[in-house]
């Protein structure tokens, strides 16, 4: 009750002592309706041939955005892949050995076996490589563009290899 008492006397006293003038001079009128902002929007684009969206005309494909886009795209795909193994594994009958050994009596050729195991683990790799690369970046070191050039190719280049590395055990 008390501070409602004080702000009525308080706004009463603060408009009794202010010039009314000091207040209209720091008014800004408005000079547009929003409808008239955006016609005048719209005219000088459409005016000027600007592109509507300028993520396709303007920036094209770069290695950087390329990975960021494949890193997150790995990171989806790993984990619906871990979720999907886990509730295969509590859902489907059997077990884990009885699937392998099911694998094995197929007969595949060791360049098929070898290739879905570079397939599996690729994903795997370049997120992780990636991931130590956004680190790297958290801290503040390879910010330059030439830099995340070069750190791009190495974590391509990581990947690559422990994955075929990875691939042949």
């Amino acid at each position: 009750m008390a501070a409602l008492l004080l702000r009525h006397v308080g706004r009463h006293c603060l408009r009794a002592h202010l010039n009314s003038q000091l207040c209209l001079r720091n008014a800004v009128p408005l000079g547009t309706t929003a409808k008239e902002e955006m016609e005048r929007f719209w005219n000088k684009n459409t005016s000027s041939n600007r592109p509507v969206s300028p993520h396709i005309s303007i920036y094209g494909w770069s290695l950087p955005m390329a990975m960021s886009i494949c890193h997150r795209g790995t990171g989806v795909a790993l984990s619906g892949g871990v979720s999907l193994f886990g509730l295969s594994a509590l859902l489907l009958p059997g077990n884990f050995e009885s699937y392998l050994m099911f694998v094995k009596s197929l007969c595949l050729g060791p360049a098929l076996i070898h290739s879905a195991k570079f397939v599996l683990v690729f994903p795997l790799m370049y997120h992780t490589w990636n991931g130590i690369r956004h680190l790297m970046w958290d801290l503040g070191k390879g910010l330059a563009i030439s830099q995340v050039q070069q750190s791009g190719v190495a974590v391509l280049v990581l990947a690559l290899l422990s994955s075929v590395g990875l691939a042949a055990m």
